[in-house]
């Protein structure tokens, strides 16, 4: 599952490529937001991506990117 956060204060937007559903991308999202804490998501290579709640503009929860090929422009 590909999820983009845009995050306040900065030009470029966060992609995580996570094997997370998108409703555990959700109540992980809700739980952050609830408490002020932080969104941490585990892409697929097992590298942790730490988001303050508080600098969240948006996050866009779509389909993977497995079996793309070529540029994106």
């Amino acid at each position: 599952m590909e999820v983009k956060i845009g995050v306040q204060h900065a030009s470029r937007e966060l992609t995580v490529d996570t094997t997370d559903s998108a409703d555990e991308i959700e109540a992980a999202l809700a739980k952050a937001l609830a408490d002020d804490g932080t969104l941490a998501l585990t892409d697929n290579r097992g590298r942790r991506v730490l988001v303050p709640s508080r600098t969240i503009a948006y996050v866009e929860v779509g389909g993977g990117v497995s079996g793309q090929v070529g540029f994106r422009g």
